[in-house]
């Protein structure tokens, strides 16, 4: 088994969450094929219903059951479960009651959808507790069964909530199993075993979510871990031109006298090239500037981070395998 020094050494469970539209389930997926690579064994978790991990994989609809469905860099795997609330119930009925089947008959019921409908938070309790009893199972050969586990967890504005299982159920059970399920479960998460990565856009609006969910955590006392910047387009222009062309000091000229340098263009035809270059040669360079501004502003969170590469082609499962190498070079695995 690989034994490379990471970033997140003693970490176990990787809870990944990020404002919506900034690729979350990809990262979380491609964190696990990296954390995987190496002979490992890691578990891919989701908890929202949208089958974004079968997606990712180009795999059928996956059961409630964790299975194989990958095979990391360097050998190892990434096994996956989605995980339904109501199962997870079924689970908890019989781990705690021994009453599964009178479980299935309550789940008949709707004693699902009613409970969680009373106590919003005991459906995170079910969904964070699987998760969790993940992170915590052993062999018979007291070996634990998984190296790490990925949790591709709900969006940044609710994320604290979600994790902060002790205080959801607080007003629901003050003894008792549901309790102690809780207080299992808040051992996990708020442990040195666990970080919480973001992941986020260079713009306004996911970077300013990204701060202001990570303050949240903080005050929450749970783990903050990276972040991880994602769909980062390099720059194909020196940062001087860049400069001048936000300062609308672009000399057309000179870019005219370059493509006729090139051969891409000849007398007239250089310069009508030219100046239809120019408005995206300054929206690029306006667009930099952006970025840069953004990650001026990602520097008071203090944690580390990761730049992960716009993939020209799309993320197909090649793309995957190219953002768990990127994931692997920067030492988040």
């Amino acid at each position: 088994m690989d034994s490379r020094d990471t970033d997140w050494d003693g970490v176990r469970l990787h809870v990944v969450t990020g404002k919506g539209g900034t690729g979350k389930t990809t990262v979380a997926a491609a964190l696990a094929l990296a954390l995987a690579a190496g002979g490992r064994k890691v578990l891919l978790v989701e908890v929202e219903g949208r089958q974004g991990i079968a997606q990712i994989f180009d795999l059928p609809p996956l059961p409630y059951e964790e299975r194989k469905i990958a095979v990391a860099p360097d050998g190892g795997d990434v096994y996956a479960l989605a995980i339904d609330p109501e199962e997870a119930m079924l689970d908890y009925m019989e781990m705690f009651y021994g009453m599964r089947r009178a479980g299935r008959a309550l789940t008949r019921m709707g004693i699902v959808d009613f409970a969680t409908t009373v106590a919003p938070g005991f459906r995170d309790v079910l969904v964070t507790g699987k998760t969790t009893e993940a992170v915590r199972r052993r062999a018979k050969n007291g070996k634990r069964v998984y190296d790490a586990v990925v949790l591709d967890a709900p969006p940044t504005g609710r994320i604290t909530r979600f994790l902060n299982v002790t205080q959801e159920v607080a007003g629901l059970a003050k003894v008792g199993p549901i309790k102690n399920h809780s207080d299992l479960v808040s051992g996990v998460v708020k442990s040195p075993e666990t970080a919480v990565h973001f992941v986020t856009l260079l713009e306004e609006m996911p970077v300013q979510e990204t701060l202001d969910g990570l303050a949240e955590l903080r005050s929450a006392g749970l783990p903050p871990g990276g972040i991880f910047i994602n769909m980062v387009r390099e720059s194909l222009l020196p940062q001087a031109v860049l400069d001048s062309a936000v300062k609308g000091r672009f000399d057309v000229g000179e870019l005219t006298l370059g493509l006729k340098a090139a051969g891409l263009a000849d007398g007239a035809d250089a310069a009508a090239v030219a100046e239809s270059l120019v408005g995206e040669v300054v929206e690029h360079a306006r667009r930099t500037q952006i970025e840069r501004a953004e990650r001026a502003s990602l520097d008071q969170a203090d944690l580390p981070r990761y730049e992960l590469p716009l993939l020209a082609d799309g993320v197909d499962l090649a793309g995957l395998y190219e953002l768990a190498a990127s994931i692997r070079n920067q030492g988040a695995a």
